[in-house]
């Protein structure tokens, strides 16, 4: 049994076309997207359709991330102050992007189990952890950190949400996050995907790392209108240019000061990139 499984490809079109190419050459016999196929990029629609093409044509599954999560909540409710409106301004613009069409992102489990034929082998595929689909598992996360955020007698837990892709064997189990087809953050801006295959009575994993257009990628975040929606898009433009988580460290420091209205977006953005000698796009 072989199975791919893909995460955070982020309405990042060229990436998640090349990722289809990668993934039918190999021909799996099941294809898992593990959330994040929206939101912090150019295309969330474009995103939304193909892979909706692929789960029409041959029966690839998705599960809930938190940016499925977030466009949903954005297309529920408004913003709670004038803060909070520029914060998620480039949110709500991807939500007018896939409202059209966002029956097809309702009702995606937040969880995935599966078995190989024949084999009490588990498999359980979610975003994050057990304890949040933002609860991720990185390099830096210590194995005694993870204990209560991993199910039970299972044999492969599949993640994604860091953008790091990363392999792991902990409480007896085998953690595989599959990294990010559309904005990796290990340094490596090329995509990624996990190939998991059952054979010999155990499961083994590898990490595929892959090319995709990027001049294209990068027309597109500059073409659509995205990097037109305030400071926060341009930051993650940023982000995806370096490889390199940015806005983490934003959130922590700047984020609630912000939608109180006690800082301005585009000052605590200057600030905190010229703290690290960078700036804007």
């Amino acid at each position: 049994m072989k199975v791919a499984a893909f995460s955070d490809v982020q309405a990042n079109l060229p990436a998640l076309q090349e990722t289809i190419e990668q993934v039918r050459a190999w021909g799996p016999d099941l294809v898992v997207m593990a959330g994040d196929l929206v939101n912090r990029g150019p295309d969330s629609l474009g995103c939304l359709e193909l892979f909706a093409e692929q789960q029409a044509a041959d029966g690839w599954l998705a599960v809930n991330g938190n940016h499925e999560e977030w466009l949903l909540r954005c297309g529920r409710e408004p913003p709670r102050s004038e803060g909070d409106r520029q914060i998620r301004r480039f949110a709500d613009w991807a939500w007018q992007q896939v409202a059209p069409r966002a029956e097809l992102l309702r009702g995606w489990p937040d969880h995935l189990t599966f078995h190989p034929p024949g084999a009490d082998a588990w498999v359980h595929v979610t975003h994050g952890t057990m304890a949040s689909n933002r609860d991720g598992i990185s390099p830096s996360v210590t194995d005694e950190s993870l204990v209560g955020k991993l199910p039970a007698d299972i044999a492969l837990f599949v993640t994604g949400h860091t953008h790091k892709p990363h392999q792991r064997r902990t409480q007896g189990i085998d953690i595989v996050n599959c990294g990010s087809a559309g904005s990796s953050f290990d340094g490596d801006p090329r995509a990624s995907y996990a190939r998991l295959t059952w054979h010999g009575g155990r499961w083994t994993s590898e990490i595929v790392r892959f090319d995709y257009d990027r001049e294209r990628a990068a027309r597109d975040f500059e073409e659509s209108g995205f990097l037109d929606q305030g400071p926060l898009a341009r930051l993650v433009y940023l982000e995806w240019q370096r490889a390199e988580v940015l806005m983490g460290g934003w959130r922590k420091r700047f984020e609630p000061a912000v939608a109180a209205g006690e800082v301005g977006l585009a000052e605590s953005v200057e600030h905190y990139l010229g703290e690290r000698g960078l700036s804007l796009p």
